[in-house]
């Protein structure tokens, strides 16, 4: 097996498409489907990245020795993927170009990754702070609901707001922030329950 197959294979159990890993992670999406489908080699740093993310080790991804299981550690500092900005709409970058990490906040692991908020979207007090996330699941999870979450739509938005179930529609959830309408009735991807947020 070559080191693309072990990250489909890694990918797949925790989201169907490569673009919904992709968006959940911050990575640009034709960067991160070329590693998947074997157009574009590994670096170790890289494979480093997504073995964080998919909960396996950089070797395994790499060579294939090792077992696929890794233990999420502890890191001393966390990546920041992005920005919410008015709306709280989430903005990534090309990985390449985000360098910037932060010290990391109690109770993060290896696969802990931050976004800064600029703006009051959710609130003029959070301006310049940092939300942290990790543990992606797909679909919603019970203990999400109501829970401020960061949270992938499948129009591509990428969102910090509270998950509340929608009343009449299975499947269906409102996102509901502090400043703004909520948005109603609407199908999350993928979310993430908010670890921490502090001003940067």
């Amino acid at each position: 097996m070559e080191p693309y197959q072990r990250l489909q294979q890694a990918r797949s159990k925790a989201f169907d498409q490569a673009v919904d890993a992709a968006r959940a992670y911050g990575w640009t999406e034709s960067t991160y489907i070329s590693h998947e489908n074997g157009t574009r080699g590994l670096r170790a740093s890289v494979a480093k990245r997504y073995a964080k993310a998919f909960k396996v080790t950089a070797e395994w991804l790499l060579y294939g020795d090792t077992k696929p299981a890794g233990k999420a550690v502890k890191s001393e500092t966390v990546r920041v993927v992005g920005y919410v900005g008015a709306g709280a709409q989430a903005y990534f970058d090309d990985p390449g170009d985000l360098t910037d990490e932060v010290p990391a906040p109690e109770g993060s692991t290896d696969e802990t990754v931050a976004v800064e908020v600029r703006g009051d979207s959710l609130g003029p007090l959070f301006d310049r702070w940092l939300v942290f996330y990790d543990d992606v699941h797909r679909p919603v999870t019970p203990d999400q609901i109501n829970r401020l979450c960061v949270v992938g739509l499948r129009d591509g938005r990428i969102l910090v707001k509270q998950i509340k179930r929608s009343a009449g529609r299975k499947g269906l959830y409102h996102l509901i922030s502090n400043e703004g309408p909520p948005i109603l009735d609407v199908e999350i991807e993928w979310a993430a329950k908010v670890l921490n947020m502090v001003p940067r």
